[in-house]
């Protein structure tokens, strides 16, 4: 299951810590549980959150040579391929790759990832933390 501290929950959704620590309080977001230290959201709960949350489009205006940080809201894997979809602030993206790269990336419900679309091609990594 993957936590998220209060500040990147904050920086997916476009509010401060302190709305996403008031959003905890009150049950709208779900705190992770067995965390050691400072509070931690829980990222399946915040992936739905950000799917029934999410505002309109706006009309696209970057380049298509964008990269798109989100969290994984979706994974579906079968025999040879899975696929995965992202919601990044307004912007729902899926991509379609083998599932041994969702499997050796770890992707889930929840997890950190950036979409980088580039032509007609979407690559999936893992958002750095640091």
């Amino acid at each position: 299951m993957s936590h998220l501290r209060v500040s990147e929950a904050a920086e997916l959704l476009g509010v401060s810590a302190d709305t996403v620590r008031r959003w905890l309080d009150s049950g709208r977001l779900l705190q992770a549980t067995g965390t050691q230290g400072p509070r931690c959201v829980d990222g399946a709960s915040l992936a739905a959150f950000m799917v029934s949350e999410a505002p309109d489009a706006p009309a696209l205006r970057q380049s298509a040579r964008n990269r798109f940080p989100g969290i994984v809201i979706r994974v579906e894997r079968d025999g040879v391929m899975a696929l995965v979809e992202i919601q990044a602030g307004p912007h729902r993206v899926t991509s379609l790759m083998s599932r041994e790269s969702a499997d050796e990336l770890g992707l889930a419900p929840g997890v950190l990832v950036a979409a980088i679309i580039k032509s007609t091609n979407v690559v999936v990594e893992l958002e750095d933390r640091n």
